[in-house]
């Protein structure tokens, strides 16, 4: 927590992100900053997300029928809803049922929402003459004390850490899973997968301790949770004579269709104080604009940011910029400097920022993939990722859209703006989705609706990379209702040791 309280640290620094291990490459029109989105250890990325758990609309699921976009989910909503409960339970998830454009509910939240904020109370007056309904959020964030873990103590480092436990990260069920007699090998990346002699199934996942020593672990059943670039960079590095193209790649499916969501944000700044405390999250939120009737503009999930005051010394590193980069390269390349930066740190003394941000809908896209860049290796002699992410005409449309919305109310509250984000070049959301989609015909998918590979018999993918569709929602309660939907099918079909 002190290390990403310092002006020039970063979330890279706190999670030891970079060099040899984590390599990687970015060949599509938009850089990926891969490093930027991911942490690798135990409890993955959710050690640094926000922790924001809506469900995804019927719609999503949907598309093609809907729209003639993209293609169905062999899987509708009402087949998730039974483990959407159970994963807000697992997770601990805090909401209420106030937005009227949310997909239908069959149980109240397991802890109340949290309040609208100060600033939230600004954008609602804005937003009630622009006719924009906002509501509550759904998060794995206690509101109360929950689970064995402390309510919300609001320390304002949610990304890159909670000090308080308070958001749920994965490693909460990985000490679950030890009480009750699982082993946990750490620091051991899968070098790949062996199968047997008929390539029917995994026999095998050959991994390397920090010592360099390779070890192989057998199974009766193997599950890949590794995300949406390490998943098919995995199953792209076990290839064979039997599947020369790589593991459960008989569709040539893997790696293809990579999907995250482009954030779309702007900043601006009213005549009066817009917050009194930081608390590191946002409040509200409007789903007004998801369920769309026309092709285009796709759907929108709008956030209501809780701006957090700008912290003298960071101002001061940056040398005033607007827009954080996390780069020290900031003192250098600064905009203001002297007296200006002064003025400005005044200006922003009491916090009067407000902010909004939106995630558009991205469609599966043949030129978005991740595959092996073999001209790069890693700490183990092992090609890198290569993530090719580009924006489509459907994605530019929707993020123009969500522009047009944010100008609206920042033009009803009178605010000036003073930063926009980049339409060509914009942050990703780290929602990594695609690269294993799911289907019921093995040529144009890679998983059934169990999860379970075509080609394969004992190997289940439980991923974002399962995804056929990305909507505009954060996939992670998604993802998590899949895991639970595919460990029912395993307990029930006893593909398991004991």
């Amino acid at each position: 927590m002190e290390e990403s309280l310092r002006p020039s640290s970063s979330s890279r620094d706190v999670w030891e992100m970079g060099g040899e291990r984590d390599r990687f490459s970015s060949s599509g029109d938009v850089f990926y900053g891969l490093n930027n989105t991911r942490v690798k250890a135990v409890g993955g990325t959710t050690l640094k997300w926000l922790g924001i758990s809506p469900r995804f609309h019927e719609k999503d699921f949907e598309m093609e029928t809907r729209y003639g976009l993209a293609s169905d989910w062999p899987i509708s909503y009402d087949d998730l809803r039974q483990y959407y409960v159970m994963a807000e339970r697992e997770m601990g998830v805090s909401g209420t049922d106030d937005n009227p454009f949310a997909p239908p509910r069959e149980t109240e939240y397991p802890m109340p929402a949290f309040p609208p904020s100060y600033s939230d109370s600004l954008f609602a007056d804005a937003c009630e003459e622009l006719g924009i309904t906002m509501h509550s959020v759904p998060q794995a964030r206690n509101s109360e004390a929950y689970d064995g873990r402390s309510e919300c103590l609001s320390f304002s480092s949610c990304i890159p850490v909670c000090p308080s436990r308070a958001k749920y990260s994965a490693d909460v069920h990985v000490a679950k899973a030890t009480s009750e007699g699982a082993r946990v090998i750490d620091r051991a990346p899968v070098q790949r997968l062996e199968h047997d002699r008929e390539g029917r199934s995994v026999e095998a996942a050959v991994y390397a301790t920090p010592d360099g020593i390779r070890h192989r672990q057998t199974a009766d059943t193997f599950v890949l949770a590794a995300g949406a670039v390490e998943i098919p960079r995995l199953l792209l590095l076990s290839d064979s004579p039997t599947y020369p193209d790589g593991l459960a790649n008989s569709s040539g499916l893997v790696g293809e269709y990579f999907m995250d969501h482009p954030i779309v944000s702007i900043t601006a700044r009213l005549d009066e104080p817009t917050n009194q405390e930081p608390i590191g999250y946002h409040t509200s939120e409007t789903h007004q604009f998801y369920d769309h009737e026309e092709l285009r503009p796709g759907s929108v999930k709008m956030v209501f940011n809780n701006e957090n005051p700008l912290n003298p010394a960071s101002i001061a590193m940056r040398g005033g910029d607007a827009g954080t980069r996390e780069d020290l390269s900031d003192v250098l390349t600064g905009d203001s400097w002297g007296d200006q930066t002064l003025e400005q740190m005044r200006a922003d003394s009491p916090n009067r920022r407000i902010s909004m941000f939106g995630n558009p809908e991205m469609l599966p896209r043949t030129a978005n993939t991740v595959t092996l860049d073999r001209s790069k290796t890693d700490d183990h002699g092992n090609p890198v990722p290569d993530v090719s992410y580009n924006l489509g005409a459907h994605e530019k449309a929707t993020m123009e859209y969500i522009r047009e919305i944010q100008h609206d109310v920042m033009a009803e509250l009178d605010a000036e703006i003073l930063h926009e984000s980049s339409l060509s070049d914009p942050r990703i959301a780290s929602h990594k989705m695609g690269t294993t989609r799911m289907g019921t015909d093995p040529e144009t998918s890679v998983v059934d609706p169990n999860l379970q590979t075509h080609d394969l018999e004992n190997l289940y993918i439980t991923s974002g990379s399962v995804f056929v569709t990305g909507g505009a929602m954060n996939p992670t309660l998604t993802i998590a209702a899949l895991a639970l939907k595919t460990a029912h099918h395993i307990h029930e079909s006893r593909k398991f040791a004991n």
